[in-house]
């Protein structure tokens, strides 16, 4: 009589093995670069959508580009459109996908706004905010508790090199940011942290904390034609200010701070600096001014008092306007808020302060932004 055990596995052997499930398959995604710098300072930008019918890049700063540009469909489903020759700098887009928007899928460099995300590249040329072979200080992702506004918030800062070893105080410099942006954007489609290690190295800027706080106090769009109380002034003051000497070795006195902006940022440091005369030594304006100093089609007009009217007593302050060190406006000369400057400048003249005033070539973009900070940070301290 057989083995039992050798007949079972007779029987085994002789059964048909099963079949493992395949995972159905998948299409292949062409491999491709984007965005790739091309001989020239030409960039090419491409996104894989096989069923669109219609892609756009948006890249508002991108210079030629303010209405967008057409991307190509290959028949691979690569979708491409090819820019340029465009300036060294640093540059914010998006692809318009049928109308939908969507980051570069195929870069990892992003830029933040107040309510959405932008695809970042750089172009080098520029010396003075390119990565350069010097040391460099850190860009910190600061959270704190704001008990003006009752929630966390969050601000960007940046210690320069040497600062971690531990040795002496710095002076700080509070750099604001505009209108649609959060305080992700200086250090990162700003360049910021670059510049300054870039004047610090070659000892054309001392040393420094520069804090970049957000501006904006709400992600909620502003209703057309309403006016709403800005928050970020108390904020600033209550707030961001006390942390800062708190928890970093600054020296604080009015002497070794600085405050400057750009576009709402730069209205947000007159409301502040004039506000509190005696705390800002350093006041820098770019592309803005006293928002409402000139009407503007389709723009809300302040009620009741002026911003003159306001803040008469601090104008009129001869002691507080004497240890104004440096009082620095810029703006472009193609800027829409270039009358809004013009004015301001002239009442803060009426008034006897002494004004460093300079019309520049450019618009209200971050080409003449960064400039513009690369020739106000070397004035500090």
């Amino acid at each position: 009589m057989p083995n039992r055990r050798a007949l079972f596995a007779a029987i085994l052997l002789a059964l048909p093995l099963p079949v493992a499930a395949q995972p159905p398959q998948q299409p292949a995604i062409p491999q491709f670069v984007s965005p790739e710098l091309l001989e020239g300072n030409r960039v090419a930008f491409r996104i894989h959508a096989p069923k669109a019918s219609e892609v756009r890049l948006i890249g508002t700063d991108i210079p030629g580009n303010q209405k967008g540009a057409e991307l190509k469909k290959a028949e691979n489903g690569v979708w491409e459109v090819v820019l340029g020759p465009i300036e060294p700098g640093s540059y914010r887009y998006f692809f318009l996908v049928d109308g939908v928007a969507v980051i570069d899928p195929r870069n990892p460099s992003t830029s933040e706004s107040n309510n959405n995300s932008w695809s970042l590249f750089h172009i080098p040329g520029h010396a003075f905010m390119d990565t350069a072979d010097v040391p460099h200080g850190a860009v910190a992702e600061v959270t704190y508790y704001s008990t003006v506004l009752k929630r966390f918030r969050r601000m960007h800062v940046y210690t320069p090199p040497g600062y971690e070893q531990g040795g002496g105080r710095y002076p700080v410099f509070y750099l604001l940011h505009g209108g649609g942006d959060s305080d992700d954007s200086w250090s990162t489609v700003g360049r910021a942290g670059f510049i300054l290690d870039n004047l610090i190295a070659a000892k054309k800027a001392k040393p420094m904390i520069v804090v970049m706080p957000a501006g904006h106090t709400s992600r909620a769009p502003r209703t057309p034609g309403v006016l709403t109380k800005d928050e970020f002034p108390q904020e600033f003051m209550t707030d961001i200010l006390p942390y800062i000497e708190k928890h970093y070795r600054v020296i604080a006195d009015r002497a070794h701070r600085a405050l400057a902006g750009l576009s709402m940022g730069g209205a947000q440091t007159l409301n502040i600096a004039f506000a509190n005369p005696n705390h800002f030594g350093y006041v820098g304006v770019y592309s803005s001014g006293i928002f409402g100093i000139v009407p503007r089609p389709n723009m809300p007009q302040p009620q009741g008092p002026s911003w003159e009217e306001q803040h008469k007593a601090a104008l009129s302050d001869a002691k507080a306007r004497q240890g104004l060190k440096l009082f620095w406006f810029r703006t472009g000369k193609e800027d829409f808020l270039l009358e809004t400057s013009r004015a301001t400048v002239e009442l803060f003249r009426k008034y006897g302060f002494q004004v460093d005033w300079q019309e520049t070539p450019g618009a209200h973009t971050w080409i003449v932004w960064r400039q513009y900070l690369n020739e106000f940070a070397p004035l500090l301290f």
